[in-house]
């Protein structure tokens, strides 16, 4: 229809306005809303904060939780019920193996007077430093002796002649020949927990798959780089074996080195609770060994997950 008439169409213009060549001036400009919070969404509902999605899920994995708890300690809830009814029914002389909860008592009675805290600073301290002696020298010679066949022969008939000797066969040596010091203690400490460490790290260089050194080798990766990329990281599994291993050996033996001429220390404590006849004392200090070797090895668990990271599990 025609603008005339007065119609207007999709083309047209009413009268008095603007023509459509002519721009047309912008609005003023409104004054500002204010602005959103950053976490805030676009219709201005806020997200629900990490916190609470991390509440819920705890929530939801709860029950997993505590039924997984249920079952791994189970064995032990088990074993602490016999410990404290056997005594009291008379299945046992309780003279010599008292209900765990007297032992709970003498424990908590040691740690009260200062004695267990001091007992155990002087054990820990023995203790790490052989462990860590152990670890600093078997680690790289273990390393050595795998990737090198001929040190390997040299050195395998010794390896073996002391692989097989027991640590606490030689403790009177060590005090013959280093005195009733912190010296003999530390190097028996040395000694028992060189072999583990050292056999498998041993072990670990050799048994590399052949496959990944093949792949290697045809990228012609120096024996540095070699080394540093495939041999170490498929070594420490087995590497953290051994070092497991020594630490357990760390503690026990040191608890038998701590029984001869020592002033301080919790083999020093159980020999001592032994002879004065003060048998939940005695065992306080076994349950305390206990728990630092429990603990010790469940730090060198975490350490080798975080060094083993890049390993894929066998559920993935």
């Amino acid at each position: 229809m025609s603008t005339t008439t007065g119609t207007t169409t999709g083309t047209a213009t009413a009268p008095g306005s603007a023509s459509a060549a002519e721009p047309v001036p912008a609005p003023p400009p409104a004054a500002s809303a204010p602005s959103a919070p950053p976490g805030a969404s676009p219709s201005g509902v806020r997200r629900v904060p990490a916190a609470a999605a991390l509440a819920r899920r705890a929530v939801r994995r709860l029950p997993y939780l505590v039924v997984k708890g249920a079952t791994r300690s189970a064995a032990i809830v088990a074993l602490v019920l016999l410990w404290e009814t056997a005594p009291r029914l008379g299945l046992v002389d309780r003279t010599f193996l008292p209900p765990f909860s007297e032992v709970a008592r003498a424990w908590w009675g040691l740690a009260a007077d200062g004695q267990l805290a001091d007992n155990t600073r002087a054990s820990l301290v023995r203790s790490f430093s052989g462990f860590g002696i152990a670890v600093l020298v078997a680690v790289p010679l273990g390393l050595l002796i795998g990737w090198y066949r001929r040190v390997a022969g040299l050195l395998g008939p010794l390896l073996e002649v002391f692989r097989n000797t027991a640590a606490l066969a030689l403790l009177p040596v060590f005090v013959l020949l280093l005195g009733i010091g912190e010296t003999s203690k530390i190097s028996i400490v040395v000694y028992a927990c060189t072999w583990p460490i050292l056999l498998n790290t041993i072990s670990a260089v050799r048994n590399v798959d052949p496959t990944l050194l093949k792949l290697a080798k045809s990228m012609d990766l120096s024996a540095p780089r070699l080394f540093q990329k495939v041999i170490l990281p498929s070594s420490v599994p087995v590497i953290f074996t051994g070092v497991r291993l020594a630490g357990a050996a760390a503690v026990l033996v040191l608890v038998a080195a701590e029984m001869i001429g020592a002033k301080a220390g919790l083999g020093y404590l159980i020999n001592a609770s032994q002879y004065n006849f003060a048998i939940p004392q005695m065992y306080a200090g076994i349950l305390t060994i206990s728990l630092i070797g429990v603990a010790f090895n469940q730090l060198l668990v975490a350490v080798e997950r975080r060094l083993s990271s890049w390993r894929v599990s066998p559920a993935g």
